[in-house]
Parts: C-alpha cells; structure tokens; sequence
C-alpha cells in the first residue's frame, strides 16, 4: 500500500454501512498462514486511522474527541508504550503504578473539594480508584452501595432512585447486580425533580442518584438539595461526573453559574469522573471517588483459599495495562490547573458564541441550562430533519428523545477558530432545509419515533441487539 492509497481511504459516512473498508483490504476470517510485516500491518492501519480522523480534525462532532491535539496524544502514546506491558494487578513487579493510581485518585479528589469532608467530619478521607471508564465507575459505586446496605442495614432487595435522564450505566449496573432502578421523571426544566424522588423513598432504598451534568442535556441536577434529602433519610447520593466532572470546576473557577455537585456537600457520599474526557487522557480510564475508606473496601474483592494462591483486585476488571494509568497521571501533571483553566475557558468562549447563534435562529432553542454541552429541540421544523442536514454538512451530533432533539458536546476541537460561526451558519441553512426537506422522513430520526411506545421500544431492542451482533460480523 502506498501513501497514496492512505490519503485516499473513504471518510466516515455517517449514514453509511458498517464495512466501508471491505474492497480496500484483506479480511482476516482466520490466521494468516505466515504472519504479515510489521511494515504491512503499519501500513493498513494508518490508512484507517487517517480515514477515520478526517471526520473529527475540523471540529465538527460533538464529545468523542475532547483534546484533539495529535501532539498531545503522541505524548501520552509514547508514555503508554513504556508501561503498556506491565500488569496493574501484579504491584509486586510494578510498584510505579501504586505512585501513578494514588496520585491520580488524590488530583481528581482534590479537583473535586475532597478536603472538605473532613470539615464535616474528622474521620472521612475522600478515596478512590482508577477503572476502565465511566460504566464501571458507576457498575463499581451501585454494587458499593448494595453490599454497604446489606452489610450494615440488612437490606436484602435494595432500590435505588434517580432521575430518567441518568446515564444507562445505571439500568446496567442495577441489571448486574440485582438492584431495582426506579426512575423519577425529570421536572421542566430537564433537571432531576427533588420532591418526586423523595416521594420514592422507602425502607429498601440504598442511595439516590443525580448527574453534573447528564448526558442528554448537560444540566446539573440540583444536587445540594439531594444532598439534604440523602442526609435526613440516611442513604448514599451518588454523583455521576463522568461528563462534567473534570471541566466543570474550572468552569466555576471562571466565573460561571455552576452549582456545588462535589464535597463540599455532606450527602455527596461518591462520585465518577472521567480522566479520559475532559481530563484529555486516553480511552479508557475514569475514577470513582468515596467519601471515606470504608464505603471504598466494599468496592474490593478477596479471596484467600484458592489454590492459585492469594487474589485480591480493588475494581471490577483483574489484569490492567498500567500504560493507560501512566498515560492518564501524564496528561494530568502535563495539564496542570492552568491547562485545564485555558481549556475550559477555550471551550466555554466557543460555546457563548453559539448560544449567542442560536438566539438568533427564532425555530430553535436551547433545552435546559446550558453551560459546556448545548442541547437543541424545536418547535416549529421537525429538529431530525435539522441533524439530516448538519450531518450532509459533515457534523456529528448526538440524537436526543423525550423532547426530540440533538446535543453539541463542546471540546477543544470547537474552540479553533471560525468552527463556532460555521456551525451557526450550518444551522441556520439545516432549519431552512428542515421547512422543505428532500424526504418526508429524516433519516436521523427514524428510531426515536419508534421508542415512543411499548411495542415500538421492543422492536427497536431487538434491533439494537442485532445491530450489536453486526459489529462482530465479518463482511458478507
């Protein structure tokens, strides 16, 4: 393959097919019968890489891509390499990773006001471990709370509650480890509805939970007043700041109108936060935070008579690759407070403008209190059609339901110069195409129409389960 060949590897078509590449280059259905050069195998995958990069290096998809400085990842790609091979579970031999895994937990617990808790009460001390991502971050903090509540309350069918706009991880966490979710409709301004959920609370309720800010919508959940209600009923508030977590401090520091999600607040009793989102470390690492020791040991897991020896391992994966944990307290200390200051403030400058736009486009408005996400609905045109015509411009935006809609989550490739205005300008024409589109049905909103009732949601379970069986399938 030349470099000719990579240059002209077909972009993403985000209504397109899952097997772009399948007339480009071989298929492996079994092992080749003599292994390929390493000069081969660079070769395909650079091809695919820069196919794949093109539909995120001008800015133009929302989340996914938070840095997007290849330098920046060239760094942490290297400082991967040197530690990729060393296991996470064997400290023994890699001791490096203790010093990696307790200063990235203390950064983000300081980040996120730790010290204070000791204000509140002498004892605590905010602790934590590295994971693989926000869903084990928030699997990890569900099945704290259900051995917490079984060791020490005797509770034995534990509930949790939250509101209907927490993360799926949630549902899947409760699905894994025989909890009952119950979910508690959002108020009208999209925000976790304080006495609904409390009217939900019962003897078997373990914790409450609420986002900062939650994915569809990027608001903060009134989270002080969870924090009072956890408080008078005894049982932990959980909060998800996976999305938020790592950029909205800095946002506060800036002078924004955030509310208090973190420590500061006494019934905060956990929290996830990313480092591979807005942290800018690598895909996928994340923290879950406690408010003491004791709530993390339920998290940990031994066993001391098996005949393979002692095991013991702090999450919920066994072996890890220290290369991402090296690669995160790189990005971490590479950043430092005011990296992550300039970042925010980057971001948040092209999200002011855009929220400045869409004034400005008298069909559409903003869902909720926007701050680092904007989340648009409308109406009067038919919001699907919009995302139809964004998408043909080559913007990738994240599809919303209940109200219709779709989200741009603001990262640094949105900063660069003139994205902002051009996204404007591209809304602004997609809401025109939208009053006369080129089909009757968009294409992007097909699905949700469908999940709108009980016999249309199964029927669209089944057929994202399909659709996760085609991403195993080889080409056919």
């Amino acid at each position: 393959m030349t470099q000719n060949d990579v240059q002209q590897a077909p972009p993403v078509d985000p209504f397109g097919d899952m097997h772009p590449y399948r007339d480009m280059f071989e298929i492996f259905a079994a092992l080749p019968r003599e292994g390929l050069s390493p000069e081969e195998v660079v070769s395909v995958l650079e091809a695919l890489a820069a196919a794949e990069d093109r539909t995120w290096e001008g800015g133009q998809v929302s989340g996914t891509i938070y840095h997007g400085g290849k330098d920046h990842y060239a760094f942490l790609n290297r400082v991967f390499g040197l530690f990729s091979h060393a296991n996470l579970l064997q400290r023994d031999m890699c001791p490096s990773g203790t010093k990696f895994e307790s200063e990235i937990t203390s950064m983000v617990a300081k980040m996120l006001h730790g010290d204070a808790v000791q204000q509140h009460n002498p004892e605590d001390e905010v602790s934590g471990t590295v994971t693989s991502g926000g869903t084990e971050s928030i699997c990890n903090a569900v099945y704290v709370y259900r051995e917490w509540a079984r060791a020490e309350k005797g509770i034995t069918q534990p509930q949790m509650i939250a509101p209907t706009t927490i993360h799926p991880a949630f549902r899947k966490a409760a699905h894994y480890y025989g909890i009952e979710l119950i979910r508690v409709p959002v108020n009208q301004d999209y925000e976790a509805d304080v006495e609904a959920m409390a009217a939900r609370i019962n003897p078997n309720t373990v914790a409450l939970a609420a986002s900062a800010g939650n994915y569809p919508h990027g608001v903060v959940d009134p989270i002080p007043a969870l924090s009072e209600l956890a408080l008078s009923h005894g049982i932990g508030l959980h909060v998800d700041g996976c999305l938020g977590g790592f950029i909205l401090p800095w946002i506060e520091k800036l002078g924004y109108d955030v509310p208090v999600f973190d420590f500061r607040l006494l019934g905060v009793t956990s929290i996830s936060c990313d480092t591979h989102k807005f942290g800018y470390a690598l895909k996928g690492t994340s923290t879950v935070l406690y408010r003491n020791r004791r709530l993390r040991r339920y998290q940990y897991f031994e066993a001391t008579d098996w005949e393979g020896g002692l095991y013991a391992s702090p999450t919920s994966q066994g072996s890890r690759s220290e290369g991402l944990t090296a690669a995160t307290w790189a990005a971490m200390v590479t950043m430092g407070e005011e990296g992550y200051l300039r970042a925010a403030r980057a971001i948040m400058t092209a999200a002011d403008k855009i929220r400045a736009g869409v004034a400005t486009i008298p069909e559409i408005k903003i869902i909720g209190k926007s701050t680092f996400l904007i989340a648009l609905t409308s109406d009067v045109v038919d919001i699907y059609h919009v995302n139809d015509h964004l998408a043909m411009k080559g913007w990738r935006m994240n599809g919303l339901q209940s109200p219709p809609g779709f989200h741009l989550c603001m990262t640094l490739p949105q900063s660069r110069p003139g994205v902002a205005e051009r996204f404007v300008e591209d809304l602004r024409a997609a809401v025109e195409y939208a009053k006369h589109p080129a089909q009757p049905e968009p294409r992007s909103g097909a699905v949700y129409g469908v999940a709108q009732t009980v016999d249309g949601r199964a029927w669209l379970g089944g057929l994202m389960l399909d659709w996760l069986d085609a991403t195993y399938a080889l080409p056919g």
